[in-house]
């Protein structure tokens, strides 16, 4: 639960931190901001395999085409105390909200999908485009957009 004397803190998470959680934070990060929104953003991966790196150029590049810039990021993975960090955990697939739910303490934020669908709920995850082409990641942009627009009414209670 949000307390009232600090931001609403949401924390993206996919599985390797080079996609979809750090375009989702930088789609978040520009459109909470032109909202007038105060919000804490982050993202991590359940997997370590890319800590200390770059996005994924390919993310670079249609994110970049979309005019989100994801040049100074650096994948982290998630971390137990995250869940006490953070009012929201957004997870990108089952995979990664399962993950997740193994990882939690008994105390802190719940887990959540993060459905790219405004909110709309449905079986359909944020597909990740890693092993895919280029339109996969385009595609990626417009699904973090969307879903950031189903946030941000939540975030405004709507």
């Amino acid at each position: 639960m949000p307390l009232k004397d600090r931001p609403t803190s949401v924390l993206f998470v996919c599985l390797g931190n080079i996609c979809r959680s750090p375009l989702v934070e930088a789609v978040a990060r520009q459109r909470c901001a032109e909202a007038g929104l105060d919000v804490v953003l982050a993202s991590c991966g359940t997997g370590n395999w890319h800590v200390g790196k770059g996005a994924d150029a390919r993310m670079q590049q249609a994110a970049a085409a979309a005019g989100y810039d994801l040049s100074l990021h650096q994948a982290r993975q998630v971390r137990a105390d995250d869940f006490l960090s953070y009012d929201w955990v957004l997870a990108m697939d089952r995979n990664n909200l399962v993950a997740l739910a193994q990882l939690r303490r008994s105390q802190g934020s719940r887990p959540e999908l993060f459905l790219p669908w405004s909110g709309v709920r449905s079986p359909l995850e944020f597909p990740d485009p890693y092993f895919g082409e280029a339109a996969g990641f385009r595609e990626a942009v417009r699904l973090a957009e969307q879903g950031v627009d189903g946030l941000i009414a939540r975030l405004r209670g709507s």
